[in-house]
């Protein structure tokens, strides 16, 4: 099952598709059978196992069909009511060529997780426009990241429990201005700025994807391959970073994190790489189709 968030004559409607085909969607929205019909994938994450199955009986009778290339593609969660939770330098090649572009030791890695988060006010959604922010930073950059979408949730969920707090995965590109987030020590305002979370454009529910560590990814600027990795190289896993993530702090249903990108940054490339106005950015994660942004002023 694969749901996302569209516009509809400026109210938001829940969609969801049956298989990764992801060529034509029911909106739900119209057809529940309640009082309270969820508009958006956060409010159907909230109702529980009860709505899903409402949701997957209806796609199962629907007759009415919308084909997705005419839709205005929102957030499948529009507004978070957190902070996107991620996770910094989880890949292993990403985490060598970020030493090396700033002068240290390439075979450094983490011994603990690395946690930072990104404002709600930074979402935006498939086809949205990336602001450049030329005022703040000279080096906005990208990474194509596997984005957690938590379900049931819980506080110290331990690594063998940490499936059952899934709903399930999206893609998110983690737009980032370098020098801002190097500039204050700590990197959320860096990777805070408005329009610099790209999510979506679906999210594949959980049972659709039978190996979230095994999942090709990759990015595109302007057609051209940036990054080409792969979920089986993360070094903390989905389960660790829960875990990690829960102990003595609660996970809520729609929480999103996201887990670290693959290397082939901007900033890491011989000369460095910034984004620039009329860039497009294509992520690909296998099984969640592609979310694709426009840079623009």
């Amino acid at each position: 099952m694969y749901f996302c968030t569209f516009d509809l004559n400026g109210s938001p409607q829940l969609g969801m598709a049956q298989n990764s085909k992801l060529e034509a969607l029911v909106d739900l929205t119209e057809i529940w059978p309640e009082a309270f019909a969820p508009s958006n994938v956060g409010e159907l994450i909230a109702s529980g196992d009860a709505g899903l199955a409402i949701a997957a009986k209806l796609h199962k009778s629907a007759s009415k069909w919308i084909d997705v290339h005419d839709l205005q593609w929102l957030a499948p969660i529009p507004k978070p009511h957190k902070n996107i939770f991620c996770v910094g330098r989880n890949y292993r090649e990403h985490i060598i060529e970020g030493n090396i572009a700033q002068g240290r030791e390439p075979n450094l890695f983490p011994e603990f997780i690395e946690l930072f988060t990104k404002a709600p006010t930074a979402v935006i959604g498939h086809g949205a426009t990336i602001p450049l922010h030329a005022g703040l930073t000279a080096m906005l950059d990208y990474e194509a990241e596997l984005a957690i979408v938590i379900g049931k949730g819980g506080v110290n969920i331990t690594e063998d429990m940490a499936n059952d707090a899934i709903f399930g995965y999206t893609i998110l590109n983690d737009v980032t201005g370098r020098e801002v987030q190097r500039r204050h020590g700590q990197w959320f305002k860096g990777k805070s700025l408005d329009g610099s979370c790209p999510i979506g454009p679906w999210v594949a529910h959980k049972s659709a994807i039978a190996d979230p560590h095994q999942l090709a990814i990759r990015l595109k600027v302007n057609g051209e391959l940036r990054q080409n990795g792969n979920t089986s190289t993360m070094i903390f896993s989905i389960p660790r970073i829960i875990t990690e993530l829960s102990a003595g702090l609660t996970l809520e249903p729609g929480d999103i994190i996201a887990t670290g990108t693959p290397s082939g940054v901007g900033y890491a490339m011989k000369p460095p790489r910034p984004l620039k106005v009329g860039d497009i950015i294509s992520i690909e994660i296998e099984g969640l189709g592609k979310l694709e942004n426009t840079v623009g002023n």
